[in-house]
């Protein structure tokens, strides 16, 4: 964070000072909500959570160099006590980022947006230094906090905005507001709360009624949803997909022989081709919408290619891919999941197998409300049509859904089976898995199945697999 005296701070968030010696002390250090992650200097914020209060840790931040707390009530060190620490987070995320002249580029969407923002931030990186959420900290604490992280010499402040209700975005853009607004696309995450469809593409629509004139909306033509949000907006509009129109294109998509999308870029200035490192042709969406940024802030089109050919996964557990020494391949794609998502995983999963034995290892969907059967349901299905030689769902009653609409699309007795938990999953895989096969986990982040992989590369050898 850029340089702060204590009483700067009280200031901004409208807060009482106790048991500080020298207002005029600063803040040098990072923003942080662990007390294990501060440094000489660091502002240590105590939310109050479900399990842990981090006002129990007040003393232990001050005694590993914390130069202040922001609590909602004195802790007994030098602390700036306020009403709200969340909206006082906010606050000072607002004061500090007006103070810069970074660009701020936000993002959402219903699937897609951790992904995206890291090629962002890989494309963004090439014209200069750039600030992006580590992981998917897109909430009023999670995004606040990826503000902080900016300074005077930040040219590109990356961030991600999710959204479980309407309005949500409408705060967050109201902490950091963007000149440059992307919209991926409107799906099923989080359904349930919303009611449908129509009401999620609402409150998505929320980041392009907060661009200014001087502003971008970065928008998805091939979605319809997201192509009408043109009419939310006073900001300039540019169109990104495969669709005809799109002012960033996508031509001749196709996928590697190994499941790696590949694709010709058009953009208003010239054209290349990209092959990217990453799996699954899903990515071609994400991409696109990335170069669509890159393009509008000064990248050439074969400066575009050239980085999106190079990107790679900067956040765990997405599509996160690792070879076994006796060639079993693992897709980590534990981290989250959601109808949309969980397709593409599918659809990658397929094409990374071709000639090989491929394995589903799916989990509960969270979040779907009334649609949660049906959805479960049609995941199953899918892997059925897709070929997945083994399908293992994992968990309770979603996991029964899931294995269901699997059985009921085809004769898959022995190729589908219904397992308790993690653990059951591993010792399943532990017994048949056999060099060579690819397998994909994922499930919604709640159940853990990234521990699946971690167990079963945990000391592998080459005579570990059985049936060899």
């Amino acid at each position: 964070m850029i340089a702060l005296s204590l009483a700067e701070i009280a200031e901004i968030v409208g807060g009482q000072s106790y048991d500080i010696p020298d207002p005029a002390a600063t803040v040098s250090g990072p923003v942080v909500i662990d007390s294990r992650a501060v440094k000489q200097g660091s502002l240590f914020v105590a939310f109050a959570g479900e399990r842990v209060d981090g006002h129990d840790y007040a003393q232990r931040a001050v005694e590993a160099g914390a130069a202040v707390v922001l609590a909602a009530r004195p802790v007994g060190v030098p602390a700036i006590v306020v009403d709200d620490v969340v909206a006082a987070l906010g606050a000072l995320a607002r004061a500090v980022t007006g103070r810069l002249g970074t660009t701020v580029v936000a993002l959402t969407g219903s699937a897609g947006k951790t992904s995206t923002k890291d090629l962002i931030a890989q494309l963004l990186e090439r014209k200069g230094p750039t600030v992006y959420p580590l992981g998917n900290l897109n909430n009023e604490i999670g995004l606040p906090l990826t503000a902080l992280r900016a300074t005077e010499e930040t040219r590109h402040l990356v961030l991600e905005m999710g959204a479980r209700y309407i309005g949500d975005i409408c705060y967050l853009t109201g902490l950091v507001p963007p000149r440059i607004g992307l919209v991926l696309n409107v799906g099923t995450a989080h359904i349930g709360e919303f009611g449908g469809r129509e009401q999620i593409a609402q409150a998505k629509g929320e980041m392009v009624e907060s661009l200014p004139e001087d502003g971008l909306a970065v928008l998805n033509a091939d979605d319809p949803l997201v192509r009408a949000m043109t009419s939310r907006t006073k900001a300039r509009v540019l169109l990104f997909g495969e669709a005809a129109d799109a002012d960033v294109r996508g031509e001749n998509v196709r996928l590697t022989d190994d499941g790696r999308p590949a694709f010709r870029l058009h953009t208003p200035t010239g054209c290349s081709d990209v092959t990217m490192r990453l799996y699954g042709e899903h990515h071609v969406s994400n991409a696109l919408a990335a170069a669509a940024v890159a393009h509008e802030l000064g990248l050439s089109a074969d400066e575009i290619a050239e980085a999106l050919s190079e990107a790679g996964t900067l956040s765990r557990w997405r599509m996160e891919v690792t070879e076994r020494p006796d060639g079993v391949t693992f897709v980590n794609d534990a981290y989250n999941a959601n109808p949309e998502s969980m397709r593409a995983a599918l659809r990658a999963l397929a094409a990374m197998g071709k000639g090989r034995r491929t394995w589903a290892v799916l989990g509960q969907m969270a979040e779907l409300g009334d649609a949660s059967l049906t959805e479960h349901d049609a995941v199953g299905r899918l892997a059925v049509r897709l070929n997945v030689s083994k399908l293992v769902a994992v968990g309770g009653r979603e996991a029964s859904w899931l294995q269901l609409g699997a059985y009921n699309e085809g004769s898959w007795g022995e190729e589908s089976v219904h397992v308790s938990d993690a653990q059951a999953a591993v010792d399943l895989l532990r017994s048949e898995l056999r060099p060579g096969d690819v397998v994909l986990v994922k499930a919604s982040r709640s159940v853990g199945l990234e521990q699946v992989v971690t167990a079963l590369l945990e000391n592998a050898t080459e005579g570990e697999v059985a049936g060899r």
